[in-house]
């Protein structure tokens, strides 16, 4: 992608807009999302079609979800935009559930996700589990290394807890500032979620192990017996196997599920 392109279509600061420009690194990414023509793709925040270009080439339809509408223009100057199903709206108010039943099919969503929403994203995304297939996402390097921590390590906390709960998270590869315009002062790593098969989702479930994990970690270097006493008393915890002399950092995500499970039956 040339200077003048750039010029163009400069980045907009205001919706954390980084345009992937690495052939390699784009290359990369397409080869590990592996897309088939069968496929019901949904992409996120295209850009300059660094992604969507390639991609369009395995499907005859390629879904879009992109509010800035000067770069849903420039799209129209490729042969491929008759491919595409675009929707120029914000990513946080599109209906997952919907996309999926029209098309009778699960969704396998992608993108070079801007910084400043990718964690409201991937909680948002959760209410659609059972319609999403997988979720492949550029996200900041330190925001992968929460989303997969485990317990007793530094990056373990609300984050880790509550996404570990509905997905299985991995990570892909990192990569380098350079490979983005303009040049961002973070690394970024592209990570794989594939969600957990539950049977159903509820958002109570969702708000109890939001506030459990709130007050555990508030006061993280408490024992639970004292950061969650508002909420369970100490026969609570022991009845559920879980030590109260432990502080919020040492509990498992499992162990989290079950708290939120007996909350939401005790109330």
């Amino acid at each position: 992608m040339n200077n003048r392109l750039f010029k163009k279509y400069f980045p907009k600061k205001s919706l954390g807009q980084n345009f992937l420009c690495d052939k390699n690194v784009i290359s990369k990414i397409v080869d590990f999302i592996d897309p088939k023509g069968e496929d019901c793709l949904v992409e996120i925040g295209p850009g300059l079609a660094a992604l969507t270009y390639p991609i369009s080439k395995f499907v005859e339809k390629l879904f879009i979800i992109e509010i800035d509408k000067k770069l849903l223009l420039y799209l129209k100057d490729y042969s491929f935009y008759k491919k595409l199903c675009i929707f120029n709206m914000n990513v946080l108010d599109f209906d997952f559930k919907q996309l999926s039943l029209e098309n009778h099919k699960m969704l396998r969503i992608f993108g070079n996700i801007p910084y400043n929403i990718s964690v409201k994203l991937i909680l948002f995304l959760i209410k659609f589990n059972n319609y999403i297939c997988d979720i492949n996402f550029m996200v900041q390097k330190e925001v992968a290394e929460r989303l997969v921590a485990i317990p007793g390590t530094k990056f373990y906390g609300r984050l880790s807890i509550i996404v570990q709960c509905y997905y299985d998270i991995s990570i892909g590869f990192n990569i380098s500032p350079k490979s983005f315009f303009p040049i961002p002062k973070i690394d970024s790593t592209f990570i794989y979620i594939r969600p957990k098969q539950i049977p159903f989702y509820s958002s109570m479930y969702l708000n109890n192990l939001s506030k459990i994990t709130f007050f555990a970690f508030q006061k993280r270097r408490k024992f639970l017996k004292n950061s969650l006493s508002n909420l369970f008393n100490q026969q609570d915890l022991l009845n559920l196997g879980i030590n109260p002399y432990l502080r919020a950092e040492n509990l498992s995500v499992m162990e989290y599920c079950k708290l939120a499970n007996f909350y939401e039956h005790k109330k």
